[in-house]
Order: structure tokens, then sequence, then C-alpha cells
């Protein structure tokens, strides 16, 4: 017989041979692999699952660190001008208060104490306990307030002893603290543009002028002779004749007078405050010069 012949399909006995060989090779390294990978993975278990712990406790001491940082709000040093709605909300303060303090702003004024926040906004005394020692001025305020500290004060003088905010010239004005020569021209023109003040509310439209050196410029020198003014009545009151008292110009005197007549008149100033640009804020100096006469 011939020991090369075929079997089944072809194959020869060395090809039958050399198949199954490769077949047992193929079946014992890929039964190696697996029990190898099965073995590398039961192992890396313990180590996955205590990374991951890790990380878990990681995540859950940031939180319980942020949670405890939340009662404890950092508070930054601030200039109180500059508070605006977002920073007088996370400072507590109502809108009426943030609004008062915007209104004091507008009008080219500062805050350069602690007394005069409290004063324009109405914060409440706790709310300045907790607050105040927050504010940072700029260096030149607290230069002049130690300043004014070190100057010895002056004794109240009587009403006779003071001088007349209508004949006071330069010199006298200079001897109230706050006031330089420069802004002692600019009350002395902004007087003469008036004709004379009618009251010293006046003395607010003075630019540069802070509302407490008004206060020092009182200790000294007062309104004794006002010039006398006889009040004008709104209803009736030309464009012309507006336009030619302080506080109006020609276009918006007749903004008032068109608005006036629209209306058929008013009944209180306040309804003023509709017409735009209209300065509501000077309401006390217009009426020193106008009435409503219903």
């Amino acid at each position: 017989m011939n020991s090369s012949r075929k079997f089944r399909f072809g194959y020869t006995k060395g090809d039958r041979n050399g198949i199954f060989l490769f077949s047992l090779i193929l079946t014992v390294g890929i039964a190696t692999n697996y029990f190898s990978l099965n073995t590398l993975s039961d192992a890396n278990t313990p180590f996955e699952f205590s990374k991951t712990a890790d990380s878990l406790h990681r995540v859950v001491d940031s939180l319980k660190k942020q949670q405890s940082l939340e009662g404890q709000r950092v508070i930054y040093p601030f200039n109180p001008n500059f508070v605006n709605d977002y920073k007088g909300y996370t400072l507590e303060m109502t809108t009426d208060q943030i609004d008062r303090l915007h209104e004091f702003r507008a009008k080219k004024q500062w805050i350069n104490s602690n007394v005069q926040f409290q004063k324009v906004t109405g914060v409440s005394d706790q709310w300045m306990t907790t607050y105040s020692p927050y504010f940072k001025f700029p260096d030149w305020v607290i230069e002049r307030r130690q300043q004014d500290i070190k100057k010895p004060r002056r004794e109240s003088l009587k009403y006779s002893e003071k001088k007349d905010l209508n004949t006071v010239e330069v010199d006298d004005l200079i001897l109230v603290s706050g006031i330089g020569e420069t802004l002692a021209n600019r009350i002395l023109r902004y007087r003469s543009q008036l004709g004379g003040f009618v009251n010293s509310i006046q003395l607010k439209d003075v630019y540069g002028l802070k509302s407490e050196v008004i206060e020092r410029l009182e200790e000294l020198i007062v309104l004794k002779t006002p010039l006398k003014i006889e009040k004008q009545d709104f209803n009736t009151i030309s464009v012309l004749e507006l336009s030619e008292l302080p506080y109006f110009d020609y276009e918006m005197s007749r903004s008032i007078v068109n608005f006036i007549k629209l209306r058929e008149n008013i009944s209180n100033f306040e309804e003023l405050s509709k017409i735009e640009g209209f300065p509501s804020y000077k309401l006390d100096r217009i009426q020193l010069y106008l009435e409503i006469i219903e």
C-alpha cells in the first residue's frame, strides 16, 4: 500500500498531523491568554476600587470645604462711593438705600466719612458695625481728615458775629476748612449769576462744594440779607419768563410750558418729573422762585 496515499478531502497523513498540531497550539494559546487576562483583572480590581474610592473621598472633602467657606464670606476693602447694584445686594443693602447713594453720586458729590455714608443711605447702626470696617477711602481723604482733627476747633460764633453770605469776599470764604481760592471765586461767581442768594440751600449748586464743607461754612457765614423774590405762578408763566429764572434754559422752559398747557395746568410740582430731563433733584431750589396757584 502506498504510504503517501491521501485521506478524504485530498489531505495526506502528514497534512492531517500538521493541521492537528496547529489546532492544538492555537487552542492552548487562547486558553492561556484567557486565564492570564482573568487573573490580571482579578488582581487589579482591588486597586481600581481603591483608586475610585479615593477620588470620591476627595470630591466629598472639597464639597465640605466649599460649604464651610460659604458661611465665612470674604469681604475685601472697598470705596463706598463705588457701590453698584450688585455690590449693594451682596452687602445686604435695600434697593432704596442703594438708590439714595446713586442719587447722591449723580450730583457729583463724594462720600468721605462713615457718618456721611450712613446719613446719605440710611443704613442701620448694625449694618455700619458689620460693614464699615471694610470702607477704604482715598489717601488724600484720610490725610485731610487727620489734618482737620489736628486743627484747633473754633468756638461757636454768635449769629451777630457771623458774616453775611451775600456780602462775603474771597478772604472770608477761604477761612472755611475745605474752601480754597478757586472754590471761593466759584461761589462768588454763582452768587453774581443769581443776583444774590435767596436761600443758603443754593450752595448745593456750586460745583465741587461738598455738603460737609457747607456745614463748616455755615458755622462762620450765614445768609442775613437774602435776595427778595416775588414768586411766579407755574401755571401762567411764559416761556421767556421761565427761561430767565435760574435752573431753566430756553428749551426746558418751552417743554415745561407746553406740558402745562396740554394738561390744562398742574396741581403739584411732582407732576413735572414726568418731563424728560426735568431737574427733579433741584425742586427745593426751584420752589424759591415759583409756586403753583390752582
